[in-house]
């Protein structure tokens, strides 16, 4: 007896190398990803073909990349958790009309096969998780945002491009080093100062970390159960859900490969982490976002009945490479024990204009339309005044 299943479950899985300069010389291709039905694909893999260049759809279904006159023979391919890759030479994309990819729902049949119970898939997960992903020392480069909102309307957005020095999620956090930053004026009641850099709270909020933090758990003891299946680069994708037996209001949901057990995917709370397929086989974190609010026991007494009561922070984050060579990690420390928004480095214009940043999603039009409109000063040009 044969199972069909529909899948509508898309994944971030990706190769990047959009760094400074890039665009310089090369030819931009963009478009839109979308569902049988004209919906946006979110997190899709676009990815040049046996080459080390690729970007991933927003969250809105679109994606822009660097490519140059060599690549025009090369393959683009598209590729989303739940259907069929996407195929086409980069000559004939470019010679479309309409800038969009259709992509076909994977149908697809699972012979009924014994399977493990779904907690011993995710131990086995964990146990294989040194094996499966990174786990020597590696240079990650990550472009992070922060947006900050109050009374859902934008008051504060900064960037960092920066380095990290780690060993990947199998260990703690490594280093950080804040390569170039840039952030608008500061339009907030609460002028809210972490301790240190928020990409170490991305890391906290990872269940497959160890850390200390209060969002550490242990996965083992939680109860796990099948919720849905799906495919990935032709390997069977459990989705397993689970849920604290502590804390009945939290769960963690894993997509995870049946023959591999890579955990592709992971969902919790409003955070999404998303890990790629390296050219080594083994998995990398690719993307990243998450959202939260802050409870009342946590502000000053000055900031309760004012605006500032509804802060509320957005995070995203893209990894642009991952450098494995030893003798191609350049780091130096920086940045790790401050606010983000309050680091003070050179402003490198030139830098983000090459940069080749992801299109504008309408949550990052909404952000710069509404600090734009505070005081009458474009978000470009906040750039220019507030960073030095």
């Amino acid at each position: 007896m044969k199972k069909l299943f529909l899948v509508f479950f898309p994944l971030f899985i990706s190769l990047t190398t959009s760094l400074v300069g890039f665009a310089q010389g090369h030819k931009q291709i963009k478009g839109l990803v979308v569902d049988g039905f004209d919906g946006p694909i979110p997190f899709a893999a676009v990815t040049v073909l046996n080459q080390n260049i690729g970007i991933s759809t927003t969250e809105d279904g679109e994606f822009s990349l660097f490519v140059s006159s060599a690549n025009l023979q090369d393959t683009l391919t598209v590729s989303s958790l739940g259907f069929k890759t996407f195929s086409i030479s980069i000559g004939d994309y470019m010679s479309k009309k309409e800038e969009k990819i259709v992509m076909e729902e994977d149908v697809f049949e699972m012979d009924e096969v014994v399977l493990l119970s779904p907690k011993l898939y995710v131990l086995e997960a964990l146990n294989r998780l040194k094996d499966n992903t990174i786990s020597t020392t590696h240079l990650t480069e990550i472009l992070y945002r922060r947006a900050a909102t109050e009374k859902g309307k934008s008051k504060f957005f900064v960037e960092n491009y920066i380095k990290v020095r780690d060993r990947g999620p199998a260990y703690s956090s490594g280093a950080i080093q804040v390569v170039q930053a840039r952030k608008s004026a500061d339009y907030r009641t609460w002028k809210r100062t972490q301790w240190r850099h928020s990409i170490f709270n991305m890391n906290d909020v990872n269940p497959l970390r160890p850390n200390g933090s209060q969002h550490s758990r242990n996965l083992k003891k939680f109860l796990w159960n099948k919720i849905g299946e799906s495919t990935y680069e032709g390997e069977d994708v459990l989705i397993l859900e689970g849920k604290n037996p502590k804390k009945k209001w939290e769960t963690i949901v894993f997509y995870l490969g049946i023959d591999t057990y890579k955990i592709y995917r992971i969902e919790r709370s409003k955070s999404i982490f998303v890990y790629k397929n390296h050219k080594s086989g083994k998995l990398v974190l690719n993307y990243f976002k998450n959202e939260w609010n802050f409870p009342k026991w946590n502000m000053p007494a000055e900031i309760l009945g004012t605006d500032g009561e509804t802060l509320n922070y957005k995070i995203e984050a893209f990894v642009y490479n991952i450098e494995t060579d030893k003798t191609k990690m350049k780091f130096k420390s920086f940045g790790g024990e401050q606010d983000m928004g309050s680091l003070e480095l050179p402003y490198d214009a030139a830098f983000w204009e090459n940069l080749n940043t992801p299109p504008d999603t309408n949550f990052y039009k909404k952000l710069k339309k509404e600090q734009g409109e505070i005081f009458g000063v474009p978000l470009d040009v906040q750039y220019a005044l507030v960073n030095k």
